[in-house]
């Protein structure tokens, strides 16, 4: 049989010429990170970009690298998408893009004030908050990713969908955020984590993988009183910090002192054993890490302002994720039973 070499060589060429084109512009190839990462917004770059880094806070990378202002960055519940809030298009709205920064893409045709995106654990729903006309409300939607239906479930702030996929955590209420509630997704029915004389300034919930715990931003002293429009006082609002707490409300702790300026936005890590949170030092927002059961306090980032903070570890997610319909506590408890299973 002849062949003709010089052909063979021109398609070899060309095939792999077109194999890394498609490398480059494919999302296909953007995949989940196969070891722990944090997702966070920096200043550094001149305005506000979605970085990636690693838990000890090395190797950070700006991924969104666009003149807009780019924040709240959450991860899918497999890791291989990036749920974030740009105002790209004028207006803050809802963005999806690949791990590593690609296949940027808007999740409404509609462009609406759309803001705190959190995933469902099945990776098919999300939830935000929308903004009033007049700014005074905020409202959480649910939303079916593909389809451009959403609807309301309740007058709150601050979502955060719970692992087994039954509710969501959020602050009903108040000028900084209200009281921590669990409200069913199907029934809309409400339940508050802290006792009834808790005082308000309950706010940014956040769970563990197995559903067992969250952290949240919280001043247990009491408001002042305030006149219309009058602005929350800077000593009232320093004393905000992190607390974390048991699924049935039991197991208060507080993790960070009262002492300094605002401690707020905890994003707890999938094992329940660390929280980041943000807080001002040297006239900057950074990120801290502090240890649940030690204290122990560690800065991430030192650059500009930083803020925000989304946890994603291979290790917690499973080859299959619950679905809407048979969603229950299994889930959860799979989780925690293999995370027990690897550090055993």
């Amino acid at each position: 049989m002849y062949f003709d070499w010089k052909t063979v060589a021109i398609f070899t060429f060309i095939t792999f010429s077109i194999t890394l084109l498609c490398a480059n512009i494919s999302p296909l190839f953007a995949k989940a990170p196969t070891t722990p990462k944090i997702l966070f917004t920096s200043t550094r770059d001149g305005n506000r970009e979605v970085y990636i880094m690693n838990p000890d806070g090395s190797e950070q990378v700006n991924l969104t690298q666009h003149r807009a202002e780019d924040l709240q960055a959450v991860w899918s519940p497999t890791g291989d998408q990036i749920l974030f809030v740009s105002d790209r298009h004028g207006v803050r709205d809802l963005y999806l893009m690949s791990p590593d920064g690609s296949d940027v893409r808007r999740v409404f045709k509609k462009v609406v004030y759309r803001y705190y995106p959190t995933w469902a654990p099945d990776g098919k729903q999300i939830a935000h908050m929308h903004k009033t006309p007049d700014l005074r409300l905020s409202i959480i939607y649910i939303a079916t990713l593909g389809k451009q239906k959403e609807a309301p479930l309740v007058n709150a702030m601050y979502p955060a969908w719970s692992p087994d996929g039954t509710e969501i955590a959020c602050s009903v209420g108040g000028p900084i955020g209200g009281r921590l509630a669990l409200v069913n997704i199907h029934t809309g029915t409400q339940k508050q984590l802290l006792p009834g004389k808790a005082l308000d300034g309950q706010s940014f919930p956040s769970w563990s993988a197995a559903g067992d715990k969250l952290a949240f931003s919280w001043n247990n002293n009491p408001l002042p009183l305030l006149a219309a429009g009058e602005r929350v006082p800077d000593v009232w609002m320093d004393k905000l910090t992190i607390y974390i707490i048991n699924r049935d409300g039991t197991g208060l702790q507080q993790l960070a002192d009262e002492a300094g300026p605002t401690a707020m936005v905890p994003a707890l890590s999938p094992n329940g054993e660390e929280v980041l949170y943000k807080q001002e030092i040297n006239g900057h927002l950074q990120i801290f890490k502090v240890d649940v059961n030690g204290g122990a306090r560690t800065q991430l980032t030192h650059i500009k302002s930083n803020f925000g903070g989304d946890w994603f570890n291979p290790a917690y997610v499973l080859s299959v994720s619950p679905q809407p319909h048979s969603r229950t506590t299994t889930w959860a408890k799979v989780k925690t039973q293999t995370s027990l299973k690897e550090r055993k």
